[in-house]
C-alpha cells in the first residue's frame, strides 16, 4: 500500500470542553489504557445526558520532558458545559491557541505516521510544540480506511 503525504496546517482553535478520566501512560501504552478510561466517562455521561449534545472522543496529551517518559493523558468526551467532578471523571478543556494540525484518515494503528509528520512540519517551520496535543476521533465506521482522526499540537 502506498503511503499518502500528510497535509499539516497552521490553525487557531478554540478550546473544547471535555468530561475526562486521566491516566499516566507512556506513548506505547495508550492503546491499552483508553478503553477502560472512556468506559468510565461514558458511564458518567449516561447518568448525565444533559451534558451531551454531540461531540467526539478526544484524547488530550500532557507531554513530559522526554518522549519515552510517562505522561498524563485525559481520555475524554466532548460535553456542552462544565460540571462538578465525580470520583474519577472531571471537567477539563483542550487548550485554545495556535496549533499544527493534520487529519489522519485510516486505521488507528497507523496514527503514529501522522504524528511524525506533524513533528517534522514543526521542525521544518522552526516551530516549537508547547507540551500539549490532542486527537479528536471522528464518527465510527467499521471500514478502517474511512476513520478520521484530527491531530492537533499546541504551538509555543
Amino acid at each position: 500500500m502506498a503511503e499518502t503525504e500528510v497535509s499539516v496546517s497552521l490553525s487557531t482553535v478554540a478550546s473544547r470542553k471535555l468530561a475526562a478520566v486521566r491516566r499516566e501512560v507512556t506513548i506505547g501504552a495508550v492503546a491499552n489504557a483508553w478503553r477502560p478510561a472512556l468506559d468510565k466517562v461514558w458511564a458518567f455521561l449516561k447518568e448525565h445526558p444533559d451534558l451531551r449534545d454531540g461531540g467526539h472522543n478526544v484524547f488530550l496529551y500532557h507531554h513530559g520532558q522526554s518522549r519515552s517518559a510517562p505522561m498524563a493523558v485525559d481520555f475524554g468526551v466532548e460535553v456542552s458545559s462544565a460540571f462538578d467532578p465525580t470520583h474519577e471523571v472531571f471537567a477539563t478543556e483542550t487548550p485554545a491557541g495556535e496549533v499544527a494540525m493534520a487529519v489522519h484518515v485510516g486505521s488507528y494503528a497507523s496514527l503514529r505516521a501522522t504524528h511524525a509528520a506533524v513533528h517534522q512540519w514543526c521542525t521544518n517551520q522552526r516551530r516549537s510544540i508547547a507540551g500539549k496535543s490532542w486527537e479528536i476521533y471522528g464518527d465510527w465506521t467499521d471500514d478502517e480506511s474511512k476513520l478520521e482522526t484530527t491531530i492537533a499540537y499546541l504551538l509555543k
